[in-house]
């Protein structure tokens, strides 16, 4: 993540604690760990990457099974478990397991479409005690309405986001920026602000679950160019009019150097200070700061690169999963500057980088190791900036 309110010195959460830290050995980082804890989903989103639907799955993690996973989570000293899905609100056990992980000092948070969250079931979530909820909104209206698959869908997720305000949960929304929907980001912007929402989070597209079929409607670098832009101008000025709202991007670790870059130009100062806190975050983290178990317990390097296992939390703990370099792609991720190919290894940025989506590059050229496709920095950016 890429917290362009950080950077710009205006808001910091205990994300930065997290996010802007860099160890010397990649396998002393414990990641976040973003667990699908049901496929199951009551829409279904075109770009979804866990493929989800309205039906049941077979094999999923059992309550006993989570609780196994969640002791080997701790022992682990992972700091955040995020329940994840399909649509996580429709696990059975999910506040017995939220229970059960805070009674083990782990910090929890979810991500769901929203559509759920009923006056009584965002007080429940809110006494459960879940650090922060995040609700995927794809546009406005009937734009998200047909990324969600369903007519109704943005008016039942800005109840859920409207109930979970008015019992103090904190709240943020997650964009997935693509080309039917980048037109929206304004009216987004003046929404966060009109629902007193805390945090919007704009993804970049990932190349995964039936987001593949979607890889053609990713925005050229020249749109995408312009739509960082926009996200700088909107912070700018919430910051102006000092109004706290934390702005993130994901997924793209370009928008970091982008950011700095437009710092350099409007205070050389505070893009310093940017500079080092981006070369402290590291990054693409995928095998690394980010982790993935999957509703059958399979371990992935992030949520979106399910197509690769590492193990299994059944057959082993998760932390042995983590740190064994022997599988030949965790190895070579948790130390890949050595095999990135194309203008990665030359890039100016590569520390504050490292290489950007892996799976993009995986899915769009056939090498894990290739320039990633989604990376819009100019060669005279790569490659001629002067750094600190």
């Amino acid at each position: 993540m890429i917290s362009f309110t950080g950077l710009l010195g205006d808001i910091s959460s205990y994300g930065d604690k997290l996010r802007y830290r860099r160890d010397p050995d990649p396998l002393l980082r414990r990641p976040i760990a973003v667990w699908n804890c049901s496929r199951r989903c009551n829409l279904s989103c075109v770009h979804c990457y866990s493929d989800s639907r309205d039906t049941t799955y077979a094999g999923e993690l059992s309550t006993d099974e989570a609780k196994a996973m969640i002791r080997d989570l701790k022992e682990f000293n992972v700091p955040v478990l995020l329940f994840s899905g399909g649509e996580p609100l429709m696990r059975q056990d999910l506040f017995e397991l939220n229970a059960y992980a805070r009674a083990r000092g782990l910090r929890t948070v979810i991500s769901t479409n929203g559509t759920l969250i009923t006056p009584d079931m965002a007080r429940r979530i809110k006494d459960e005690g879940f650090e922060y909820i995040g609700i995927s909104l794809d546009g406005i209206g009937k734009n998200n309405d047909r990324f969600r698959g369903k007519i109704g869908a943005f008016d039942d997720a800005l109840n859920g986001i409207r109930n979970l305000v008015h019992v103090g949960q904190k709240v943020g929304l997650r964009f997935t920026i693509t080309n039917h929907n980048y037109l929206d980001i304004p009216p987004l912007f003046k929404l966060v602000e009109a629902e007193a929402v805390n945090r919007i989070c704009f993804y970049h597209l990932a190349y995964a679950g039936r987001g593949a079929a979607e890889e053609q409607n990713d925005l050229p670098h020249d749109k995408t160019r312009a739509v960082i832009d926009q996200i700088y101008d909107w912070t700018v000025s919430l910051s102006e009019r000092k109004i706290a709202k934390e702005v993130l991007t994901v997924d793209n670790h370009a928008d970091g150097a982008y950011l700095y870059l437009k710092l350099k130009k409007a205070d050389p100062v505070k893009a310093a200070e940017a500079f080092r806190l981006l070369e402290a975050n590291g990054g693409n983290a995928s095998g690394i700061g980010i982790s993935n178990i999957d509703n059958i317990g399979n371990v992935h390097a992030d949520q979106f690169w399910q197509s690769v296992t590492f193990g299994n939390v059944r057959e082993r703990k998760f932390g042995d999963i983590w740190t064994d370099t022997s599988h030949e792609l965790m190895g070579k991720l948790k130390n890949r500057a050595a095999f990135l190919k194309g203008r990665c290894p030359t890039c100016k940025f590569l520390n504050m980088c490292n290489g950007n989506l892996r799976l993009r590059a995986a899915v769009a050229t056939g090498d894990v190791w290739a320039d990633d496709p989604a990376c819009y920095l100019t060669d005279q950016e790569v490659f001629e900036t002067k750094i600190p």
